[in-house]
């Protein structure tokens, strides 16, 4: 996806390329149609005439401002911008002042807030009689979760669209728009060209930044990737280890671990490493894993998990990377089961449903002969000396039905398993209908 640049209207070259390059219209911005097409929510927005309260998250550089700064004239509204960063609640009130004079005079605005998760919740309650009376129309831009950022009262009260990272073409049509501007073509192999789009990482900002300096350090030689590295430094990924990038990776490494797909698992586990995550964190989730989503179907993965901790505690980084990696093929390639996990959740709703049942008096040991004599383990069967090893006995309590909640599936060592809990049931078929005899 793309930032909103397209050729302005200024082409001095006083600005920088990134500002020259600002789309005019929003018909020229490129890179976000799943909003701005006829049938997008932008679009259908621009088509009625009305602009309404919004929350544009997306990742660095992909036009959120530009974005509100083209609905406000398109609106024909006041376009005020401030930065969560560097306000505070005076900033606000000065703002909010503003506003109810321009309605006074029937003119509306539009109040663009950039990183407003920044804001604490008291100060993002305060836009709340603004937006309701419509004093303002708020445009809030985030890289962040709103769902976890934004107060719900607020929050409600916006809709949320979510703008996209630039892709390999949005990223090549704003280079064709920036070597028009320039009026040459930049001084790069076909190689270097895909190398100069990887390491913008989806900021169309970072492009064009990277554009011009190349345009200004130009002395005709044609660069390769090589040489294209070590002009330009490479943009870090965008991860933050307690927000939202750090989340969506573990649950990327997660879900391809799921699906069996040990080069995708491999490749989340690579990126998150490369950006600085803690690799006890990654350990923690595959050992975690091992339980979860293999559990039975193979008793080793466990060990493989756990095994990765060791070496990695034992060498550090990188040599102990290596185990991680290993550990990530292995639980990808293991057969899957989420038995053992549905049976803990299983076991443990009946277990509060059920309250403080007794055990089954002939279960229980009987230390004490008062506790001999009301039956404290009368009758109990040594499942040693019982045929098979297995004596079919109840081990309920007597006022609940037997319960089933574990239920291996037909893949890896659970297989067999199965094979033994249905042996094991013989005995108890048996030994029910004994006591139904009997009775």
């Amino acid at each position: 996806m793309v930032d909103l640049f397209a050729v302005g209207a200024d082409d001095s070259g006083l600005r920088p390329l990134a500002d020259r390059l600002r789309p005019a219209s929003l018909e020229t911005v490129v890179g976000q149609d799943h909003l701005l097409a006829t049938d997008g929510p932008l679009g259908r927005m621009v088509a009625a005439g009305k602009v309404s309260s919004l929350i544009l998250w997306g990742p660095p550089g992909s036009g959120k401002t530009t974005i509100a700064r083209l609905l406000a004239n398109h609106a024909e509204l006041s376009f005020e911008q401030i930065s969560a960063i560097f306000s505070g609640v005076a900033d606000l009130k000065k703002v909010f002042e503003a506003a109810k004079i321009r309605r006074m005079d029937g003119r509306g605005t539009l109040l663009f807030v950039d990183e407003i998760h920044r804001f604490n919740r008291s100060q993002q309650d305060g836009f709340l009689p603004y937006v309701e009376d419509g004093t303002i129309t708020l445009v809030g831009a985030t890289t962040e979760n709103p769902s976890f950022e934004i107060n719900g009262a607020l929050l409600s009260r916006m809709q949320v669209l979510v703008l996209n990272r630039h892709d390999d073409d949005a990223l090549e049509q704003l280079i064709v728009r920036a070597e028009a501007d320039l009026g040459r073509r930049l001084p790069l192999d076909d190689a270097a060209r895909v190398s100069l789009k990887a390491m913008a990482d989806g900021d169309g900002r970072f492009l064009l930044n990277c554009v011009e300096t190349l345009a200004d350090t130009d002395d005709g030689q044609t660069l390769t990737p090589e040489g294209l590295a070590k002009l330009l430094q490479m943009r870090a990924p965008a991860y933050d280890k307690d927000r939202d990038g750090h989340y969506n990776l573990i649950s990327a490494l997660h879900k391809s671990l799921r699906g069996s797909d040990p080069d995708a698992a491999l490749y989340w586990t690579a990126r998150m490493l490369v950006a600085g995550e803690d690799p006890m964190y990654l350990i923690r989730r595959l050992v975690r894993f091992a339980s979860e989503d293999i559990g039975l179907a193979d008793p080793e993965a466990i060990h493989q998990a756990l095994a990765a901790k060791n070496t990695y505690e034992f060498l550090g980084s990188p040599e102990g990377e290596l185990q991680i990696v290993q550990a990530v093929l292995y639980l990808a390639a293991a057969p899957k089961s989420n038995a053992a996990y549905k049976a803990e959740k299983a076991a443990k709703k009946t277990a509060r449903a059920t309250g403080s049942l007794m055990p089954p008096a002939h279960i229980l040991n009987a230390p004490t002969k008062l506790m001999k004599d009301i039956g404290y383990g009368k009758d109990y069967a040594y499942d040693h000396d019982a045929e098979g090893g297995v004596s079919g006995q109840n081990y309920f309590p007597d006022d609940m039905r037997r319960q089933q909640f574990y239920h291996p599936v037909e893949r890896g060592f659970e297989r067999d398993v199965q094979k033994r809990l249905a042996y094991f049931q013989k005995f108890r078929d048996a030994a029910h209908n004994q006591d139904d005899k009997a009775d």
